[in-house]
């Protein structure tokens, strides 16, 4: 495994209107790993991906990705990151074609290279014979895929994924966790993906398991299981935060 993080995420705190939503937040991931920022709703798990994702200034503590500083070299830190967000970003007025290239467009891939990388990633997903398609017209899990091939165009060494699955239907959001899984592993990319579910976690993923803006767990299922004494991760879970699955 290459030695260095992928991202790095280093005793960072950050306060609404005084309020502490998230307290000294330490962890890394590495490439070809996929860890599970695992917590209840209001765990603070988005605004951790607020701060990774520069929406929100991090005064306290220090955030690299791919060893950029994000302070420092937001532009270059930035450019190695792939977000998908909770609620869909897709222009419903577009097809599924314009939607990427606009994208490609902002990252400045030339138009050759574009065309390559949006057709690779759609036949990936099973989704270049609708590239003509508007995207109003693709179910929620469709829309994801499209999602997911967006944010994988310009060649990011890190993918973030704040609670894809939401909203959508069981044979769907399995579809969705098996790809990223497998995406991790044969493209080496460090997924982070934030969650509350735990039947998204495989027994191979890292763990950071946020509550009341605390890290109360990270590392391995295995040895997170072993920290709790306990024999499932639902059951590490309820350990950790008081609350069964939701």
């Amino acid at each position: 495994m290459n030695t260095q993080a992928a991202l790095n995420v280093a005793e960072v705190s950050f306060a609404y209107s005084g309020k502490k939503a998230l307290n000294q937040v330490s962890f890394c991931i590495f490439p070809g790993q996929c860890t599970v920022l695992l917590g209840p709703n209001g765990a603070g798990k988005s605004t951790l991906f607020s701060l990774i994702t520069r929406l929100y200034d991090c005064r306290e503590g220090h955030i690299e990705l791919a060893g950029f500083d994000l302070k420092k070299h937001t532009g270059k830190a930035l450019a190695c990151l792939g977000i998908v967000f909770q609620q869909t970003t897709l222009d419903l007025d577009l097809t599924i074609m314009q939607n990427l290239h606009y994208h490609a467009a902002l990252h400045g891939i030339p138009g050759k290279l574009a065309r390559q990388r949006i057709q690779q990633e759609l036949e990936r997903l099973n989704l270049f014979d609708r590239r003509f398609e508007k995207t109003r017209h693709l179910n929620g899990g469709h829309r994801r895929r499209v999602e997911i091939a967006r944010a994988l165009l310009h060649k990011p060494r890190v993918l973030l994924l704040d609670e894809p699955t939401v909203g959508l239907d069981v044979a769907s959001r399995q579809a969705l966790v098996d790809y990223i899984h497998q995406l991790a592993q044969h493209e080496h990319l460090a997924v982070l993906w934030a969650s509350h579910l735990i039947d998204e976690i495989y027994p191979d993923d890292q763990l950071v398991v946020l509550h009341n803006g605390q890290v109360k767990a990270k590392g391995s299922v295995a040895e997170v299981l072993r920290l709790t004494q306990t024999e499932h991760v639902k059951a590490a879970f309820f350990h950790l935060t008081g609350q069964g699955e939701q």
